[in-house]
């Protein structure tokens, strides 16, 4: 890809172009309820000064052609499951089929193997959302399951579909 895509952490002049992309319904779609609808510029500043705290980094910005296009994150887990971690990302409208998110996962799965001590990512897809399914597959996941009516998302019951990858 021509084009430079790049993750970052968070900075506080991310702040409105964050809000904007997770204001949009259609991403906040695919979101967890746990993110606020309508998003302001307000949870968006209290969000980046969360991150700034954080080391290592776990949450990105996504960075394309020097203009905020997403996010995407890295959550450890813990327990029984802290050789586990999950993935997530979400890119903004405007930059959607362009191949950023492809990038973004592979620059995350790169850092997530190389940071922390993890044996293996994952993500949780709804059932429709199947150009995410795409992204991942492209960068080497494979789908392990699907757990049937496990997740509620606007009222409505669906499927979620679970891709792994495991360190090389």
């Amino acid at each position: 890809m021509s084009e430079l895509i790049q993750i970052r952490p968070w900075i506080h002049e991310d702040a409105a172009a964050l809000a904007a992309g997770i204001g949009n319904k259609k991403i906040w779609n695919n979101l967890r309820d746990y993110i606020p609808n309508p998003y302001t510029i307000a949870d968006a500043n209290e969000y980046i000064a969360l991150q700034q705290s954080v080391n290592p980094v776990q949450h990105f910005a996504i960075v394309h052609n020097a203009l905020l296009a997403g996010g995407c994150a890295i959550i450890v887990k813990e327990d029984v499951y802290r050789k586990t971690a999950e993935v997530g990302y979400w890119i903004a409208e405007p930059c959607w089929g362009r191949g950023i998110a492809t990038e973004a996962v592979r620059l995350l799965k790169h850092y997530a193997f190389t940071t922390f001590e993890i044996e293996r990512l994952q993500a949780e897809v709804f059932e429709h959302n199947t150009a995410s399914m795409r992204v991942l597959q492209k960068n080497g996941f494979i789908q392990e399951a699907i757990h049937h009516r496990a997740v509620i998302k606007n009222g409505v019951l669906m499927n979620a579909h679970v891709w792994v990858c495991f360190k090389p």
